[in-house]
């Protein structure tokens, strides 16, 4: 399979495309790009890893309802952006649809879910050879599988990590800040608030990697509440099960003629000239 964090790929993809048109974009630009990106990785990776399933986010996912610091920055940063992020949404949302229609991609999408919970799901339910492709680092948890490989769009380059077990409880005790999750020694509204963590020095850190945290130890519930946002194995039963029955029960079109129609109504007549590297 090849996993396509389609949100994460895509705005990687369109940051790129800003500088290169000098800040231009529209809905046209933007749908273009979207498909022609989905083409590119049809073309270049179909044949070693197989089909394509497009990995969308829900609206509201379940780390919010644990964790309500969750994330809950990225608003703030967009408002202070001069992109016109409605736009890019709104034509996201709208384009995912029209892919999932037209299109003979498997695009996946269940309710309180990220693309992250869907793509963890998946690779932990093959063994088949499977491509992430997303420079999210929260990823290199799933290295451990040796049947999976990543791609960063942002880095433009697969990404490699040799420890994955030890990456990911490093990945635990510091946190991740640009999801709003603070270090273990931190409060759960420091990063929320604008409040300086409690910094994690490299020997409380070297000591944690080396012992369990037990439930006597006084950052054993910070502990707790990061690796529940952060290691896929929590990610609740009831869940993984919504994803592998909305994976097995829904199937993506096959026929031709609708891709060629979707790209000469929309005028896309570069794609068009690309049309075989569509089709499956």
């Amino acid at each position: 399979m090849i996993l396509i964090d389609f949100s994460q790929t895509i705005i990687a993809g369109l940051m790129a495309q800003l500088k290169s048109t000098g800040g231009e974009m529209n809905e046209k630009l933007l749908r273009h790009m979207i498909l022609n990106t989905l083409r590119n990785y049809q073309k270049r990776y179909s044949a070693e890893y197989g089909k394509m399933v497009l990995c969308t986010d829900a609206i509201h996912p379940w780390r919010r309802d644990f964790f309500p610091q969750y994330k809950a920055n990225r608003k703030k940063t967009r408002d202070k952006d001069d992109k016109d992020w409605g736009m890019i949404f709104n034509t996201l949302h709208k384009v995912k649809d029209e892919i999932e229609e037209h299109f003979p991609y498997h695009v996946l999408h269940v309710k309180g879910c990220e693309g992250d919970d869907l793509i963890a799901v998946l690779v932990m339910n093959t063994t088949s050879p499977t491509l992430i492709v997303s420079g999210d680092k929260d990823f290199q948890q799933l290295h451990k599988y040796n049947y999976v490989d990543q791609w960063s769009p942002n880095l433009n380059k697969m990404i490699q990590c040799d420890d994955p077990e030890k990456f990911l409880k490093e990945h635990i005790l510091k946190g991740d800040k640009t999801d709003g999750v603070p270090n273990v020694l931190s409060n759960d509204n420091c990063l929320d608030e604008g409040i300086r963590q409690t910094p994690l020095r490299r020997p409380i850190l070297e000591k944690y990697l080396r012992i369990s945290i037990e439930k006597d130890d006084k950052y054993y519930r910070n502990y707790v509440r990061n690796q529940t946002l952060i290691d896929f194995a929590n990610i609740p039963q009831e869940l993984v099960d919504r994803i592998l029955k909305v994976y097995d029960t829904t199937h993506p079109t096959h026929k031709a003629e609708k891709v060629f129609d979707y790209l000469r109504v929309n005028k896309l007549d570069m794609l068009l000239e690309h049309i075989e590297d569509f089709r499956l």
